[in-house]
């Protein structure tokens, strides 16, 4: 019996499910904050919301790394998108995206698979060749903005 040695990688699958299910359990740890302060128990809405806005920029990036991948409508990407905003979304999204369908599949332009056409897909697979560059320099655009956003501070002033 032969075996292959292929280096096991995440589907688009998995990685979609796991930050979906990652936006929702910080969503819960961002609304948990939001009561104990509300109750003047403690404030941890700036540590619950700092979690949460980095998984969000995260998630984002998941959605449209897999929508490329799977050839989705640009309205499905968009909703992925936009419901990440309501809490809890992205879950039942997810599922119903799962069992319709829209995330069985192996990276469509990894190496040995489709040729890419046009600048983003040619970006999908430029990262699916280097992973573990693309991984250190997503950190990195997604960390940057992430300080950015908290340096500009909170979309409301605080009382």
């Amino acid at each position: 019996m032969t075996t292959t040695n292929k280096p096991q990688t995440i589907s688009p699958r998995m990685l979609f499910r796991s930050f979906a299910i990652a936006e929702m359990f910080t969503w819960a740890g961002l609304i948990t904050a939001l009561v104990l302060r509300a109750f003047e128990v403690t404030d941890l809405v700036p540590i619950a919301g700092g979690i949460h806005g980095f998984v969000f920029l995260c998630y984002s990036a998941t959605t449209i790394f897999v929508c490329v991948n799977q050839k989705w409508p640009l309205r499905l990407g968009l909703t992925g998108l936009l419901l990440a905003i309501i809490p809890f979304a992205t879950v039942p999204f997810e599922i119903v995206a799962d069992r319709k369908g829209l995330l069985t599949g192996d990276w469509r332009l990894a190496p040995g698979g489709e040729a890419p056409h046009g600048f983003i897909e040619h970006v999908q697979a430029w990262v699916l060749r280097h992973v573990l560059l693309s991984i250190i320099v997503l950190i990195l655009l997604v960390t940057t903005l992430f300080i950015t956003l908290l340096w500009l501070g909170p979309p409301v002033p605080r009382d």
